[in-house]
């Protein structure tokens, strides 16, 4: 494979101007951590990107490579140390609040760690015509999501519990990676693992705005099970009235594919014909406002560069992760 951090795979191909606006090739590499997996729109020209390795958020402009400044970190925030792997794997926009959700899983050795049990919001502050939109934490960061879910009795079927007491990526393992809001503005959670029957679990989180106020416990729905070819959530994103979903194997081997979901009870999730992912590992995917375009980031942690070195051992000046932008396909009837 090429390095990831020469650009030189960039092509030259537009989907026209959004007004006046010129977009960024389809294909991009963006410099900051390698292990981009969390993203969402902060309006048409900036987004934010949360990854597995700190509790940093970095806001980008699209097109352009660098971060816009150092970022803002929620270490404290959080109440993780400095420098702690968070595990932030997704986030979900509702009104001008996100939502954000770690892994919830243990390590690749088994072993709990705290900090990867965070729920949290931050919300959009509107930047000036010289400057991005910024982000401000908002409430409490929240680490009771895990015992919400393994208590929950709507979801005592898949025995998640005993998951949860395994590797992220092992058999009937337990780990989030997927988070969206519903019409209503309530949110799901997409589950990588475990697949109960070869399906992926959607979990409703009904209450949370009252979580991150502090005001009440996860209150948690009955969840969905869908069908992915044997893959699970990977990202989710709301668009229109369907899901547009990342499916992707619950370990490290295995192919991604792209579905569309109508959410309507009977519905199966549909596959996206005519997308090619090529050697993406897509885990962040957002629309991007005003427009008719997705975006999909790769979590490009584990890919080795040609110095034989996976990216995130790389030094950080040096680490990238790659954009794929794609039309925005129509919702499913």
């Amino acid at each position: 494979m090429k390095p990831l951090v020469n650009v030189a795979l960039i092509l030259l191909l537009a989907f026209g101007n959004l007004g006046a606006r010129a977009e960024p090739p389809q294909r991009f590499s963006y410099r900051g951590p390698c292990d981009a997996s969390a993203a969402v729109a902060l309006d048409a020209d900036h987004f934010v990107v949360g990854n597995d390795e700190d509790a940093v958020l970095r806001v980008y402009r699209r097109g352009r490579a660098d971060p816009l400044g150092p970022g803002l970190d929620l270490a404290g925030f959080l109440g993780v140390s400095p420098g702690a792997e968070v595990d932030i794997e997704a986030a979900a926009l509702v009104g001008r609040r996100i939502y954000w959700i770690s892994s919830h899983a243990r390590n690749g050795k088994g072993r709990k760690e705290d900090s990867r049990r965070r729920f949290f919001a931050t919300d959009i502050v509107d930047g000036t015509n010289a400057q991005a939109p910024q982000l401000r934490p908002v409430g409490a960061a929240y680490s009771g999501l895990l015992q919400a879910i393994e208590k929950a009795p709507t979801l005592r079927p898949y025995k998640l519990q005993q998951a949860a007491r395994r590797a992220a990526e092992a058999q009937d393992g337990f780990n989030i990676e997927g988070l969206t809001a519903t019409p209503d503005g309530r949110l799901l959670i997409g589950l990588r693992n475990p697949l109960p029957k070869q399906r992926a679990l959607l979990v409703p989180l009904l209450n949370p705005a009252a979580v991150v106020a502090g005001e009440a416990p996860a209150e948690l729905g009955v969840a969905s099970e869908i069908d992915l070819a044997g893959r699970g959530v990977r990202s989710i994103e709301l668009t229109g009235s369907s899901y547009l979903i990342v499916a992707g194997p619950p370990g490290d081997d295995g192919s991604f594919m792209l579905f569309r979901w109508s959410a309507r009870a009977g519905d199966a999730p549909q596959r996206v014909a005519g997308v090619d992912l090529q050697d993406l590992r897509p885990e962040a995917l957002f629309a991007i406002p005003g427009g008719a375009h997705v975006q999909l980031l790769s979590d490009d942690g584990g890919v080795r560069t040609e110095s034989g070195k996976e990216c995130k051992k790389l030094p950080p000046s040096q680490q990238t992760f790659r954009s794929l932008t794609l039309p925005l396909l129509p919702d499913a009837r």
